[in-house]
């Protein structure tokens, strides 16, 4: 049943909603790559920890440029595995990519790396026998190696519908190229989390010290009758005297 009035406001909710939730893949994995960048510069690959991701791994890669318009996938999600039916690390990118418009991918590729830029892709899988409708979406973003050059990236897919018979290559609806680093523009990283000041340990003391302060700073007791509270100090022993020895001599 709609609610208010009818109008079908709730369904567009829930719709808006869900569509929220398959998209957030990648906005996790694009939010965490801008935490990476440091002033006007791409981050780099060693940077890329995968607990930073963590609630995106499936949809996750990561790849190498291998020629201007191509990259090899070097780590991948199990969601793009279970595109391809197959593991599909060390296999390039465009793999992914229906033939007729590997070419257009390509050239995105290319500016991806040259600009660099952020590449955004709206995909569509090609039907046929036990491949329903399944849509996309692929976001990509540059990354530089330990060597400082532009040649490694960040990546993420998101589908909508049911996978099907494998594998499943996409047709490219639309793609958005944004430069990589807006000109005086720093990247904000996350404020580090205070760390509470380590409690203060005192150097402990012996057992005649503590005896000693609580004898001191104990309230005294009061004397209950017919109880007697002192406490006697046993008395200390005289030390015994050792007789002494007398040398006798004897001359018979």
């Amino acid at each position: 049943m709609l609610g208010n009035g009818g109008n079908g406001r709730d369904i567009l909710s829930m719709n808006q909603h869900e569509k929220q939730r398959r998209m957030a893949p990648l906005r996790n994995v694009e939010a965490y790559w801008h935490g990476l960048c440091d002033k006007d510069q791409v981050p780099m690959r060693s940077q890329v920890d995968p607990r930073g991701i963590e609630d995106s791994l499936e949809n996750a890669f990561l790849m190498e440029r291998i020629a201007p318009s191509m990259a090899k996938i070097r780590v991948a999600g199990s969601h793009l595995s279970d595109l391809m039916g197959m593991q599909i690390a060390g296999m390039p990118l465009s793999s992914l990519i229906a033939p007729a418009d590997r070419d257009r991918f390509g050239q995105a590729v290319s500016r991806l790396f040259a600009d660099p830029a952020i590449i955004r892709l709206e995909l569509r899988a090609e039907g046929g026998f036990g491949k329903p409708d399944l849509e996309g979406h692929m976001i990509l973003m540059p990354l530089r190696s330990d060597f400082g050059d532009l040649s490694r990236a960040l990546g993420a897919i998101v589908t909508n519908g049911r996978v099907g018979r494998t594998p499943r290559r996409f047709t490219v609806t639309s793609i958005d190229i944004t430069p990589a680093l807006q000109p005086g523009v720093i990247a904000r990283r996350p404020a580090p989390i205070a760390k509470e000041p380590a409690p203060e340990v005192k150097p402990l003391r012996s057992l005649r010290d503590m005896i000693k302060s609580n004898s001191v700073d104990a309230t005294p007791v009061k004397p209950v009758p017919g109880i007697n509270t002192q406490v006697k100090t046993p008395a200390k022993k005289a030390p015994q005297s050792r007789g002494h020895l007398r040398l006798i001599v004897s001359n018979d």
